[in-house]
């Protein structure tokens, strides 16, 4: 029997929601060792955390600008489509890139 993604989050006791999130965490994670702290400002990976922190909801407000970042955002968005996320989850989007 195969069980989708939504489905395995509920035999975890979390909604899809939650899972989601986890699930992203871990990838930031793997994402972080692969391209390198060092390539990474720190405003972004600050964003990119308050969006775990308050609970993978908020959308757009994580605004990659160097290189490194913009690697980093493409290789999360691959990683959470291959988890059965859509590509609009992942919380990158420039609208507003005061104080970055």
């Amino acid at each position: 029997m195969v069980l989708s993604v939504a489905a395995l989050a509920q035999n975890t006791g979390q909604t899809w929601a939650e899972r989601k999130c986890v699930l992203y965490q871990r990838a930031v994670t793997d994402a972080t060792k692969m391209i390198g702290r060092d390539r990474l400002r720190d405003a972004f990976i600050k964003k990119n955390q308050e969006f775990i922190t308050g609970g993978c909801l908020t959308q757009g407000n994580v605004c990659p600008m160097t290189d490194g970042e913009f690697e980093f955002a493409n290789l999360l968005t691959v990683m959470t489509m291959n988890e059965g996320m859509a590509s609009t989850f992942v919380p990158f989007g420039c609208r507003d890139t005061a104080g970055e």
